[in-house]
This record gives C-alpha cells, sequence and structure tokens, in this order.
C-alpha cells in the first residue's frame, strides 16, 4: 500500500450555504481552521449542519439513502453549496436535488457524470451517536466502514466494489428467479455475472486486509491516549477467500439456488472488534466502546491522510456523551495535538465547550445555532 510523503497540502472548508436542506430553510456560514464548534439545544440542526458538509464532501447523507428525507417539509428541492480551500485555491462545489428528478453534482460548475467521481477528492470522517452499531450490529456495517475508508484512497477499489456490488445484484436477481420458478434454471445465465464476481474476489480481499493491518497500529496507539488505559483491543479481519476460492464458489451453487441469493464472496467477509480477546460488544463498558469508536474514526482520518496526503474534515457529532472527565480531557488533547485542517463537533452545552477548548488552547471558532452568532478564539 503506497504511502505519500510529500508535505500536506492546506484543505479546509471555508463557507458552506443551505437552502430547504432539512430544518434548515435558508442560511449561510464560514468556517476557519482548527476546531468549528457547533453549540446549541438539542434539535436546533446541530447533526443536520454535519450532514450538509458530510453530504458535499460524500454526495450523499450519513443518515439517508432516500433523497426526500433531505428537503425541508413542504418544499420541493434543497440546494447544498460549500467553498473549500485547497492548497491556497479556492474549489466551490454545489449540489441541488428536485423531487422527481435527478441529483446534480458540480465541482467549479462542471457537472459529474458519476457520483463515484467525486468520491475521495473531499475527505472526509464524521462520527454520530449511531456508529455505536459497528460494535453491535453484525459485520455487514462493519465493512461498510472499511469500504469507506478504502474508497477514499483508492478510486480502483471503488470502482471495482461498484462493479462487484451490481454483479452480486444481478446474480441474486436471477437466483430467485430460479428459485420461484419464473424463470426456467439455466446456470449459463449466471456464468458472466460469477465471472466477475471471481475476477474481482480476490483483489478486494487483498485491499482489505492490507487496510485492517495499516489501521491497528494507529487505532492502538490512539485508543491509548484517549482512554490512558492498557486494555488490548484488536481489530480481526477474516475472508473465505484464498487460492481455492473459486472450487469453494462453485461448489455452493445448491445452496445458492435453495436460498435464492449468493452465499460465497467478498460480501460475506468479517471484521470483529475484541478486547482482551473477548468481544467488545459483550464485555466493554460505555466509556470504552465510546472510546474505541472515536480512535477508530481519527484512525480513519489519520490513515486516509497517509494514504491520500489530505488530511480529512473530521466531523465529530455529540462527541463528548459518556466519556468522564479524562477520557475527555485526553481526546481534546489528541484532537489540538494533531495536524489536522478543521474539526467540526457539536456540543449541546456550550458553556462545556467553550471551557474545554480553552484549557487546551487550541484555535477554534463556537457558533451558538438558533442565534447565529460566532466567536473565534
Amino acid at each position: 500500500m503506497p504511502k505519500n510523503n510529500l508535505q500536506k497540502p492546506s484543505f479546509a472548508l471555508k463557507s458552506l450555504y443551505l437552502l430547504n436542506f432539512k430544518n434548515y430553510e435558508e442560511t449561510s456560514f464560514r468556517f476557519g481552521t482548527g476546531i468549528q464548534s457547533l453549540t446549541g439545544r438539542n434539535g436546533i440542526g446541530k447533526t443536520n449542519l454535519l450532514d450538509a458538509i458530510h453530504y458535499l464532501c460524500m454526495t450523499r447523507s450519513a443518515f439517508h439513502t432516500n433523497e426526500h428525507y433531505n428537503i425541508l417539509q413542504g418544499k420541493q428541492h434543497f440546494i447544498l453549496r460549500g467553498e473549500f480551500e485547497y492548497n491556497g485555491n479556492t474549489l466551490a462545489l454545489g449540489c441541488q436535488y428536485e423531487k422527481g428528478k435527478r441529483k446534480i453534482f458540480k465541482l467549479d460548475k462542471v457537472e459529474y457524470e458519476r457520483m463515484s467521481e467525486h468520491i475521495g477528492k473531499f475527505p472526509c470522517v464524521m462520527l454520530i451517536p449511531d456508529d455505536s452499531a459497528l460494535i453491535r450490529e453484525g459485520s455487514e456495517v462493519r465493512r461498510k466502514f472499511f469500504d469507506n475508508l478504502i474508497c477514499q484512497t483508492d478510486s480502483n477499489y471503488l470502482q471495482n466494489l461498484l462493479r462487484y456490488n451490481q454483479a452480486l445484484k444481478q446474480r441474486n436477481y436471477l437466483l430467485k428467479k430460479f428459485g420461484d420458478r419464473t424463470l426456467r434454471e439455466d446456470k449459463e445465465l449466471l456464468e458472466p455475472y460469477t465471472h466477475i464476481l471471481l475476477s474481482l474476489s480476490k483483489s478486494i480481499a487483498q485491499k482489505r486486509e492490507q487496510y485492517a493491518a495499516a489501521l491497528l497500529p494507529i487505532f492502538e496507539t490512539l485508543y491509548q491516549k484517549i482512554s490512558g488505559k492498557r486494555e488490548k483491543m484488536e481489530i480481526r479481519y477474516s475472508t473465505k477467500v484464498d487460492e481455492g476460492f473459486e472450487q469453494f464458489f462453485r461448489a455452493a451453487y445448491p445452496q445458492d439456488l435453495a436460498l435464492q441469493r449468493t452465499t460465497q464472496g467478498i460480501h460475506q467477509d468479517r471484521y470483529t472488534f475484541h478486547m482482551g480477546g473477548q468481544p467488545l460488544k459483550r464485555f466493554g463498558s460505555q466509556g470504552q466502546q465510546k472510546s474505541f469508536l472515536i480512535a477508530l474514526k481519527l484512525a480513519k482520518a489519520q490513515l486516509i491522510m497517509q494514504q491520500t496526503n489530505i488530511s480529512p474534515v473530521l466531523l465529530l457529532d455529540d462527541i463528548f456523551d459518556k466519556l468522564d472527565e479524562t477520557r475527555i480531557s485526553n481526546l481534546l488533547e489528541v484532537l489540538g495535538s494533531e495536524n489536522r485542517s478543521q474539526i467540526f463537533l457539536t456540543d449541546a452545552r456550550p458553556e462545556r465547550s467553550e471551557m474545554l477548548l480553552k484549557e487546551v488552547g487550541v484555535q477554534h471558532q463556537i457558533f451558538s445555532l438558533g442565534d447565529e452568532s460566532q466567536r473565534t478564539v
């Protein structure tokens, strides 16, 4: 996995404009470097503001795949615009969506033909309370986390994964038609999709293994800094894709037919999280699990920076919840010491954010949502 040792370029979101996006009718913000603290009562729109930034970076919401949920109630469309500073240059990014029409994404007024062309150009890492699903839920959630990491750093991986998922969808469609007898069983119809799955599985699995191995030492260091403890945390990756995988895949056809889906492949790969050799979701306290998630997301940001030479925008929602004072202090020291362009964090208690950020002594701005005020410190 190549690394870029060039000097890290400047990268930051300078301004943001929202029209009919979620609970925002029309508003705009100007941001600086360092930590951007978004404060205000619950329900005021702090998380929605983070999601608008995520949308511009990743071409989609972190919460909804249905675009209608992103439109202010009673409206028919939304618009997002952002200005990013990149190595002294200003890049204009815009998105608009209208019900019944396709989404339009433009960079410096040039429309993308495919949304995937944008992924990785404006990297971001978002931490939200719902990320506890990474620990609680099954491997599909964790696969998406690692796929997002790799896709933001490797465009070939992104295209291979898109091709794989499309072929998997088509193969499963045929298996379902065979199973419910709406289409006569014909293995030859499956072969083009089987070939794609087999041809891509090895490279995808190898890349996942490489990134899991690269992430682990970064994560371990960050977890110890945040938690102040030495409990052994592990991230394990397992796959059945090996030299004999094709034979194994084809032998599973009767099972595929019975279950009406493809039962073998990299879409079944597993990531598991452990503490002291035991499953984290069963034996980790709330503080340990929250520290694990924070360290995992910060490690993701560091690895993206190592691979792309761009330090991602960090979006940290309700970051202080379930952390004791020691862990909060350790976290802010980590955030203050990291060489990142921008960090956005939300807090329902503005006095807490102001006190903590002053103690750390990092450059920051505080935005009080609801009264539209901001202060630079």
